[in-house]
C-alpha cells in the first residue's frame, strides 16, 4: 500500500480502506488551505491503484465494506480509470456497500450528466465537496477559483447523477469585515443546493498558506469565539433545507452541534442562544483543544 503523507478523509470515513488514487489537490490554490502545501498534484498510474487494490484485498480479505479514494478531489480523475477502479473495487470486496472521494464543483462541471450516471451506477455512492463560502467576494479573496453559481450547478449535477452528496462550509472564512454576508450568502447557497448532509467547520490559520500572511499584515481579523456563535447562529437561522443532517462536530468548532433540518432547527438556535450567553451549559471547546 503506497501513501503519499500527509493523507486526509472526512472523518466520517475513518473506518474506511483508504487508497490513494491521486495526490493532493487538484485546485490547490485555497487561500487557507494548508493541507497540501507540501505536495505536488498528480494522478496516480492506474496500474499502481490496482496493484494497491489487489495488495489491500490479500491484506484485509473480502470483509471491507467502505473504501474511501484519496486524495483531495479525486473526481477529476478520468472517467474511465475511476469506472476501472470502482469495477475492481466491487470485485475484489464482494461485501463492499459504498465508494466516496472528495470532490470540487469544477471538476464536476467538466464532466457529462452521463459520465456522472455512470460512476454512481459503478459505486460510487457519496461525494464531499467544500462549498466553503456562499460569497464570491470571499470566495473570490480566497482563491477557490469557482463562484457560488458554479458551485450550485456543480453541486446539483453530482445530486442529479444519484451521487450522495456532504459538504462543508467554513465559519469565520469572511473574517470580522465580512462574517454576516458568509454567514448569509452561505446559507443561500446551501439552500439552493439542499444538500443531505452540511458540515460546519471553523476557520483555523495555518501557518505558511497565503491567509496568514495577511493575518500578520493586519489585513484579515480572525473572528473569536463569540463572533463564530453569532455567525452560526445568522448561519442556522437562514437556513431552509428540506431534509439535512447537520453538524458543527468537527475539532475546528467551539460548539459541537448535530440534529436534522428543518425539524431541529428552533432546537439548535436555542443552543446557540444559551452559548451565547455563556452559560454553564453549554461549554465551549478551548481554544487549545480545536484541531484542524
Amino acid at each position: 500500500m503506497r501513501y503519499v503523507e500527509p493523507v486526509f478523509r472526512p472523518p466520517s470515513e475513518a473506518g474506511s480502506l483508504l487508497i490513494q488514487a491521486s495526490i493532493g489537490c487538484s485546485n490547490n490554490t485555497c487561500a487557507f488551505c494548508g493541507s497540501n502545501l507540501t505536495k505536488k498534484f498528480g494522478i496516480r498510474p492506474l496500474e499502481e491503484i490496482q496493484e494497491d487494490i489487489l495488495e489491500a484485498r490479500a491484506l484485509y480479505g473480502e470483509g471491507v465494506r467502505r473504501v474511501f479514494l484519496l486524495d483531495s478531489n479525486a473526481l477529476c480523475i478520468k472517467t474511465e480509470d475511476l469506472l476501472e477502479i470502482l469495477n475492481l473495487l466491487y470485485a475484489v470486496f464482494p461485501h463492499l456497500e459504498r465508494v466516496g472521494l472528495y470532490a470540487c464543483a469544477t471538476d464536476a462541471l467538466k464532466k457529462s450528466e452521463e459520465e456522472l450516471r455512470e460512476l454512481s451506477k459503478a459505486g460510487l455512492k457519496i461525494a464531499y465537496l467544500g462549498v466553503e463560502s456562499g460569497d464570491d467576494v470571499i470566495l473570490k479573496r480566497m482563491r477557490k477559483g469557482v463562484t457560488a453559481k458554479q458551485t450550485i450547478e456543480g453541486c446539483k449535477k453530482i445530486m442529479d447523477a444519484g451521487i450522495t452528496l456532504s459538504v462543508t462550509i467554513i465559519l469565520g472564512l469572511g473574517g470580522k469585515d465580512r462574517w454576516m454576508e458568509n454567514a448569509v450568502e452561505t446559507a443561500k447557497t446551501l439552500n439552493h443546493i439542499d444538500p443531505p448532509y452540511v458540515g460546519a467547520l471553523t476557520l483555523m490559520v495555518v501557518p505558511g498558506t497565503p491567509l496568514h500572511r495577511e493575518v500578520l499584515e493586519g489585513k484579515f481579523q480572525v473572528l473569536d469565539a463569540q463572533e463564530i456563535l453569532r455567525e452560526m447562529r445568522v448561519l442556522v437561522e437562514n437556513l431552509e433545507l428540506t431534509n439535512c443532517v447537520f453538524r458543527s462536530n468537527h475539532a475546528s468548532n467551539y460548539l459541537p452541534l448535530g440534529g436534522t433540518l428543518p425539524q431541529d432547527k428552533e432546537d439548535i438556535l436555542s443552543v446557540i442562544d444559551l452559548a451565547l450567553k455563556k452559560s454553564v451549559k453549554v461549554p465551549l471547546r478551548p481554544e487549545k483543544l480545536r484541531r484542524l
